[in-house]
């Protein structure tokens, strides 16, 4: 046995005789493993052990081991990496700045579901045969989903999605250059006058990041609810009510849907709404209330501006045979007003690619759009369209036409 495997069996131990939960009490643990490690080299003075080697090094594996996630932990800790996935036990991946490595990092089948044990722990989840799938939150804030066999062919699926933040506002990504200044300060004023934004994009393209610094632009005076599978959104009012889904229990009751948050958060007296994303019947429950004048914003997987609307006319029809088309493309045209298109470009790096207004009208069940911003190259630049609602803005006191006045400008 080596230095390490010897304290971390002592610690554990230990662990066990003083009944310390290691995930609710990782200052403990750390004192047991300095014990542990101090009484180690004072043993190896009369003793012949291992060579204990740095004690830094060390302390930082057990505790990994017993109070983290092990293996992954270093990931975890690693701000730079934006997720992690594991194929097979052989195959543990990691995303940095949008790219995919593979890891040098090997496990067993079952470490890996030791560690998915662990993870789940605190959740009040779980996943099993009768419960293959699983989305959950980590203490950090990270966003857990797994798979199983026979879903998966051989092998547990996991993924993380660290929930790296770069950006709380939409300053910040103007710095980052996902945006240019002027977009910045159009949809800044677009969330103050209280249109209804709907942001879009694909698998990593930045949406839950946008959704957030457009949250943040809501006026502090204002009462947020926000409705997610899994807490995700970090919106920095004071009057903010976050929610998110649950599973059924063991007896199969219990389940809260996404689109039983999004009726119940109109009971709350929100002054806005927001949905982490839209994906299923719950798309109409969501244009009612904006269709009743309550503001809101959402993400949804789309690709484009274009895509993103015509999703919003097909999801509403999952809710039953009595929801028809005829009812959902003239509500979508009154409940949305602005689509902002986010995507993932070779470089890693996160680009607005178009915001553009949805004026309102239907020409043949095709909801119209009229362009804002588009990107020209490496530049987000002004294009011919006006938001609807002209009245919010001036209200506010913006003055719409030097807010969208042309510019000669990159994305900052």
């Amino acid at each position: 046995m080596s230095a390490v495997d010897i304290i971390d069996s002592e610690v554990r131990e230990k662990v066990r005789r003083e009944g310390l939960d290691p995930l609710k009490e990782p200052g403990a643990i750390r004192r047991i493993i300095d014990q542990v490690i101090l009484r180690y080299d004072e043993r190896t003075l009369v003793a012949t052990l291992p060579p204990l080697g740095d004690q830094r090094e060390v302390a930082r594996e057990v505790f990994n081991a017993i109070a983290g996630f092990g293996p992954l932990q270093k990931y975890l800790d690693d701000p730079t990496i934006e997720e992690i996935w594991i194929n097979q036990p052989s195959k543990v991946f990691i995303a940095r700045n949008g790219r995919s490595e593979l890891t040098t990092t090997v496990l067993t089948s079952d470490e890996v579901r030791d560690l998915v044990e662990r993870m789940l722990k605190t959740t009040g989840r779980r996943i099993d045969f009768s419960t293959p799938f699983v989305d959950a939150m980590l203490p950090d804030g990270s966003r857990l989903h797994v798979v199983i066999p026979d879903i998966t062919r051989t092998h547990w699926a996991v993924n993380i999605r660290k929930f790296v933040v770069r950006a709380t506002h939409l300053e910040d990504l103007v710095a980052l250059g996902t945006l240019s200044t002027q977009g910045a300060h159009f949809l800044e004023a677009c969330v103050v006058a209280g249109l209804n934004i709907l942001v879009a994009g694909g698998t990593q393209a930045g949406k839950t990041t946008l959704l957030n610094c457009l949250g943040a632009a809501v006026p502090p005076r204002e009462r947020i609810v926000s409705c997610e599978e899994v807490f995700e959104l970090k919106i920095p009012l004071p009057d903010w009510v976050p929610m998110q889904t649950r599973q059924s229990n063991l007896e199969g009751t219990g389940e809260i849907r996404l689109r039983n948050l999004v009726k119940e958060a109109l009971r709350m007296r929100p002054s806005r709404i927001i949905v982490g994303e839209v994906r299923a019947e719950e798309c109409l429950d969501l244009l009612i209330a904006l269709n009743s004048g309550l503001p809101g914003m959402c993400t949804i997987h789309a690709n484009s501006a274009r895509e993103a609307i015509t999703k919003m006319c097909t999801l509403p029809l999952l809710a039953g045979e009595n929801i028809g088309s005829r009812f959902v493309v003239p509500t979508v045209a009154g409940a949305v007003d602005i689509v902002v298109h986010t995507q993932l470009i070779e470089s890693g790096r996160r680009r607005v690619r178009e915001i553009c207004a949805v004026p309102g009208r239907v020409e043949g069940d095709v909801v119209e759009l009229e362009p804002i911003f588009v990107l020209r190259g490496d530049r987000l630049v002004r294009a011919d369209g006006y938001p609807p609602h002209p009245d919010r803005f001036e209200r506010i006191g913006y003055d719409l036409s030097r807010l969208l006045a042309p510019r000669f400008e990159g994305v900052a």
